[in-house]
């Protein structure tokens, strides 16, 4: 047995049994894409299988530097931090290829953790997609940047002059990709044992940056696909004595690395929604409201996609990174960009998002705003023609300008509450606000190089 043949709790143990297998890793991704998991043994694995496991609330009351949030009321010292009931999803059994063929699955958080549990709210939005006759498709594109360095000397080196897998420009570069062919050998190879296969794989324009376009699925696939890329894309370089980064922009000197994800709709004949050659480029009139929800509610739902203090660095003019919620044909410079074409390719790309926001939570407001948008049959501004940084947009396309600023916006989302719930809303928007104090916190380079002598 396969473990892409695996759809069930008695498909699952037959298989660990068939392997022989003594212990299984099992994990879930917090509140900020992290994947946090463990070794079962069998007994233990084939128990949670029929009746779910305790998992430590804590991953949802802590930062992604384990820091205890203090302003969640779901979790914290006042609850003592007990065990949330967690269930196993027997469909995602993978292959770990570098632990002897051990399996990995996916859990996610059930009742009452499930309100705040970043699958389960993707999870939701989708069953409203379907309650609204509609299958949604999407494909996640990735930048990311490789260093010849490790954890140890990242660390040693205070994140400083730190060397890149390769120097300077030289985007689709073959003699590149071909130096380093064993990185990018072994990538593609656990990208396919690990069944999130990737239909591209090229180096993009700076030092060390490469970009990854990973298959198209279903919208709760592909969003396992991607969390799962990340995380072993990571363990992938590790293993070889590097390291590769998702940080929204890890430089001044470099464009910011995106987290593109690429998005159409099926009915329930399983036609293209979004196609219709009648009207222009092919828009449909469900496309066009799609993207007119989107537009309008990107500044409201922005903490969900710039998710951290360091994202907002890449929303800047000129860098590839959209700045207000624009839309366009075939435009790069808006933060929509419909893709015209034959019913297969139609389809619209969130450009917004960066490559640090959590797969699951950027899907769901994604997807969420577009059928919004598709309910109330809103209409969108005029698609941008030319550069879009060079236009002047209405102030209600403006996006936030901080973290904390787009946390405050999602609070008062009547919008988000409505789809994503008040629990899920009240406890990230409160994360995001953690994660802008403890920026706060902080005395940066710049502060010392320009007050510390001369103020």
């Amino acid at each position: 047995m396969e473990p892409r043949e695996v759809h069930t709790a008695a498909d699952a143990k037959r298989i660990v049994e068939q392997r022989n297998l003594a212990h299984v890793k099992v994990g879930l991704f917090d509140v900020d894409g992290i994947l946090r998991g463990k070794y079962l043994s069998r007994e233990k694995f084939f128990s949670a299988l029929d009746n779910g496991f305790g998992f430590c609330d804590v991953v949802l009351g802590w930062d992604v530097n384990d820091q205890l949030y203090d302003n969640v009321s779901f979790t914290g010292w006042h609850t003592g931090y007990p065990d949330a009931p967690v269930r196993i999803l027997p469909h995602s059994c993978r292959d770990l290829p570098f632990e002897d063929h051990n399996l990995f699955f996916l859990c996610e958080f059930v009742p009452p953790a499930e309100a705040l549990c970043p699958r389960g709210t993707l999870r939701r939005v989708l069953e409203r997609c379907g309650q609204m006759g509609f299958a949604p498709y999407c494909a996640f594109e990735y930048e990311f940047f490789i260093f010849q360095e490790t954890p140890h000397s990242v660390r040693e080196k205070h994140y400083r002059n730190l060397q890149p897998l390769a120097p300077g420009y030289f985007g689709y570069s073959v003699l590149r990709n071909s130096v380093c062919a064993e990185f990018y050998r072994t990538l593609l190879d656990t990208c396919e044992a690990m069944r999130f296969g990737l239909e591209g794989l090229h180096e993009e324009t700076g030092p060390g940056v490469l970009e990854a376009s990973i298959a198209v699925d279903g919208a709760e696939q592909a969003a396992d696909k991607a969390a799962l890329f990340k995380t072993f894309t990571k363990v992938v370089a590790q293993r070889q004595n590097l390291m590769a980064t998702f940080m929204a922009k890890w430089s001044p000197d470099w464009p910011g690395q995106s987290g593109h994800i690429h998005m159409s709709l099926k009915d329930e004949e399983e036609k293209a929604v979004f196609h219709d050659p009648a009207k222009p480029h092919h828009m449909s009139d469900q496309l066009r409201h799609f993207v007119a929800g989107q537009q309008r509610y990107m500044p409201e739902l922005l903490a969900m996609v710039a998710p951290t203090v360091n994202a907002f660095t890449r929303l800047i003019p000129g860098f590839w990174a959209p700045t207000e919620a624009s839309w366009g044909i075939e435009n790069r410079t808006c933060a929509l960009r419909v893709i015209p074409g034959s019913p297969k390719v139609q389809r619209v790309e969130y450009r917004i998002a960066a490559a640090d926001a959590n797969p699951y939570v950027v899907l769901a407001a994604a997807l969420a705003s577009g059928l919004e948008g598709i309910a109330q049959t809103l209409e969108p501004d005029a698609p941008v023609e030319g550069n879009a940084y060079d236009k002047k947009h209405p102030k209600r396309l403006q996006l936030p300008p901080t973290l904390w600023e787009a946390a405050q916006r999602l609070k008062t989302s009547k919008m988000a509450r409505a789809w994503f719930g008040d629990a899920f809303v009240e406890h990230y928007a409160a994360t995001r606000e953690w994660e802008e104090r403890e920026f706060r916190k902080h005395i940066t380079d710049w502060e010392l190089e320009r007050y510390f002598e001369i103020i």
